[in-house]
Formats: structure tokens, C-alpha cells, sequence
């Protein structure tokens, strides 16, 4: 193993004593190549192009000499230091951080960012970070080739936002272009750069958004944890649940129990789109969303989908709501890794599993079609599963609450069915 390893961020500033010292006495020097020319890299030390990580790691287990990595801002902050200290390298480092890539974009932008969420393309990621994208009104991506400003927007279709492109930050060739999201794909961006996506239900002061107030815990999921302590509320919690005429499937009218346990089969978290289809007044959709989510809440009635608007804003979420109904309006959405059908019958299940998310919840409002909807779910390749769920409220026998508890009127029993993919 080299006798010393020394990572250096560099954010185009002047080195600092420390860097400037570890640099002039390295035997080994990797990089790329803006880097290793544009630094005073000693004339007698090993270059080595920093594109494959793993190659250049073994490399420096091996030299027997002062070894120097440079890399991006802070390399601590996704980046390289992760890879360079994996077990099977055995290499002990010394990290000398510059400004990161993210908090410089933030500062050209004049943002603070303690509240935003911060993902990485890099890897086949570009469909996660989209979607996180779609649940959060401030968001920093790190791009990748193949995955960068263009390619989000267009994974973005739809969903308005504002992206504040930073193209080759601390470099003589730096640029940062302010677009809106349907304007991104018209241009052709360099590398390296960074993405912030803001926009969206930013008003409330749990969304941290632009002009929300200072929290306390930065990059918190919005909406969760906030005035509303949990999750399956009850059902006065949202604005028109169980309104007269609402059906046993819409999820104004569940029950908050048969919530909980819907919400436990979807698993909904940061990175995944949900779709909520018969969502109602948007009682689940708004509590996926919570946990992280992006969701789309799709629903036949105009005046539900008002009152869906409603309970998002109020939980400072994102959800975007399609009106219609039936298997065609499914056709334009995108791909979810989880949805749960709350009103809509067979069709509309069976539509939705021809999508195959990850996993699917619906709720029959017969035993018959319960029948068929199993047989749906397993045909479809899931593992099926699913249950009755009934309960009785509990009140007070002396009607004051200081007694006995007595069972109260109005039982109800719900059908839930659910499936995961089968590996």
C-alpha cells in the first residue's frame, strides 16, 4: 500500500497549504484530465486517469510512494472517498474537502439548502431520482452521462418545475442557466454538472420549499414528521372524508386501520412513484406521499379531485392528480413500483397490474369480486394474498369517558387484497 494517501477536493479555488504540500510531494497522482492539467502535479509522479474507481484503487495498493487522489469539491459527499475505502483495498486516507459540488450550486443560486434532498443518477438511477423529484420542491441531482438535465426533464413530463442547471462549477468555462422544466430539453449540456429542480406545493411550512420556515433536521421528508404526529389519521383529518354518497372503496370512507395496513402492503418510499387509481379525497395518496413518495392519484370525480388538492397542500405534499377514469387514462402515466386500486373494478385491476408494479393492493367491494381479483393478482404472476378486515368502535358506556367501554354501532368490514411480484 502506498506509504500515504491523500484525497483532495478541488473546487477550481486555489489549493490550500495543506493540499498544495501533500500535491508537490506525490509519487502518484490521480485525477481527470482538466484536473491532472490544470493542477501542478509533480513531473515525475504517475498519472492515472480517475475513470474506473476500482482500477485506480488497486493501483494505489499496490505503489510503494505518496499517493494523491483529486476529486470534486467534497469528496466525502458522494464520492470517491466511498469507494476508496471498501475493505478489500485496505487503504487508510487522509481527505482534504474542498466546497461540494451541491453547496456551491446552492450558493450560485442564492438558495439556502438544509431542507433539500439531495440524489445521485449515477448508476441506472435515473427513474428514482426523478421521482423524487415529483414528492419534493427542492431537490439537488448529481447528473451523470446519459442521465443528466435532458434526460430528467423528459422523465419530468408534465410535472412543471424549475431547474437551475450549474454546468462546470469551478472552472473558467462555469455556467449556471436558470429554464423551466419544458424548456431543459432543447439544449445540449456539458458535463460535469449539477441539477437543482425546484418547485411545486412549496407554500406550507412543512414543505421546504423556497420560502418555508428554518427546521431543525436537514434533508427531512416532507411532510412527515410535522404538526400531524403518525400516519392512518383519522378520518376527519382530511378534507371531505366520508362524505354521504362515497363509496366503500374510496379511501375517504376506510376506515383509518384498513389505511394503515394498505399503506404497509405498498411500502411506499423515497425514490418510488405510487399510483392511488379511485383515489377519492385522496386519504392514501396523501399519506404515500408522506412517506416520501411520489404518487399519482388518479380520479373520476372532479369535485373529489378538489378536495384531493386540498388534503395535499394541507400535509405540504406532492401528489399530482389526473382526472378520469377506467383503463385509458392509464396509459400516459408513469411506470409506479407500487399502486393500489381503491375503487374501479377488474378492468381497471387488471390494467394496472399489465404495468407490473413492484406492489399492488385493491379493494373489492364484493366477496365475488374479490373472487376474481385474487385470481387476477396470481395470474398475473404475484404472489397473492389478502384479508377481511372488520371493526368496532369502542365508546364510553357512561358516555363521559370515565368508565366501562361498551361496542359502539356502525361495525364495518372492508375486503383487502395485495400481491408482490414473485422473484
Amino acid at each position: 500500500m502506498a506509504d500515504r494517501i491523500t484525497v483532495i477536493g478541488w473546487d477550481g479555488t486555489p489549493l490550500t497549504e495543506a493540499a498544495g504540500a501533500a500535491l508537490a510531494a506525490a509519487t502518484l497522482v490521480a485525477g481527470a484530465p482538466y484536473q491532472l492539467s490544470a493542477l501542478p502535479v509533480p513531473d515525475a509522479a504517475e498519472r492515472i486517469t480517475l475513470g474506473n474507481v476500482q482500477q485506480a484503487a488497486r493501483r494505489i495498493a499496490e505503489h510503494r510512494g505518496a499517493a494523491v487522489v483529486v476529486a470534486e469539491g467534497d469528496p466525502g459527499f458522494f464520492g470517491v472517498v466511498r469507494a476508496l475505502r471498501r475493505p478489500e483495498y485496505g487503504l487508510e486516507l487522509e481527505v482534504l474537502p474542498a466546497v461540494s459540488s451541491v453547496a456551491a450550486a446552492f450558493a450560485r443560486a442564492g438558495m439556502p439548502w438544509e431542507d433539500a434532498q439531495v440524489v445521485s443518477a449515477h448508476g441506472g438511477r435515473l427513474r428514482r431520482a426523478a421521482n423524487i423529484c415529483r414528492a419534493h420542491p427542492k431537490v439537488a441531482v448529481l447528473t451523470a452521462p446519459g442521465a443528466g438535465p435532458s434526460e430528467l426533464a423528459l422523465m419530468l413530463r408534465g410535472v412543471h418545475r424549475t431547474f437551475v442547471v450549474c454546468e462546470a462549477l469551478g472552472t473558467p468555462d462555469e455556467d449556471v442557466t436558470v429554464l423551466t422544466s419544458d424548456r431543459i430539453a432543447d439544449h445540449v449540456w456539458r458535463d460535469p454538472n449539477v441539477v437543482l429542480v425546484i418547485g411545486g406545493n412549496s407554500g406550507g411550512p412543512q414543505s421546504g420549499g423556497v420560502g418555508a420556515a428554518a427546521g431543525w433536521l436537514a434533508g427531512r421528508p416532507v411532510g412527515f414528521p410535522g404538526a400531524d404526529r403518525g400516519w392512518a389519521l383519522p378520518g376527519d383529518a382530511y378534507a371531505g372524508a366520508g362524505r354521504a354518497g362515497d363509496e366503500p372503496g374510496a379511501s375517504g370512507a376506510l376506515p383509518a386501520h384498513v389505511r394503515a395496513l394498505v399503506l404497509a402492503r405498498l411500502g411506499a418510499r423515497p425514490g418510488d412513484l405510487v399510483w392511488s387509481v379511485g383515489a377519492g379525497s385522496g386519504a392514501l395518496a396523501v399519506e404515500a406521499a408522506r412517506f416520501g413518495a411520489a404518487v399519482v392519484a388518479v380520479e373520476a370525480s372532479r369535485s373529489a379531485c378538489a378536495r384531493l388538492a386540498v388534503n395535499a397542500r394541507r400535509y405540504g405534499v406532492e401528489v399530482e392528480t389526473v382526472h378520469g377514469q377506467g383503463p385509458e387514462v392509464l396509459g400516459g402515466l408513469p411506470e409506479p413500483d407500487a399502486a393500489v386500486v381503491e375503487s374501479g373494478g377488474l378492468d381497471v385491476v387488471r390494467a394496472v397490474l399489465a404495468r407490473r408494479p413492484e406492489r399492488f393492493v385493491a379493494l373489492p367491494r364484493t366477496l365475488a369480486e374479490a373472487e376474481k381479483v385474487h385470481r387476477a393478482i396470481a395470474e398475473a404472476g404475484y404472489r397473492a394474498d389478502g384479508a377481511l378486515l372488520q371493526s368496532t368502535p369502542l365508546l364510553a358506556a357512561d358516555g363521559d369517558g370515565g368508565g366501562g367501554l361498551a361496542l359502539g354501532a356502525g361495525g364495518t368490514g372492508v375486503l383487502l387484497l395485495w400481491g408482490e411480484q414473485i422473484a
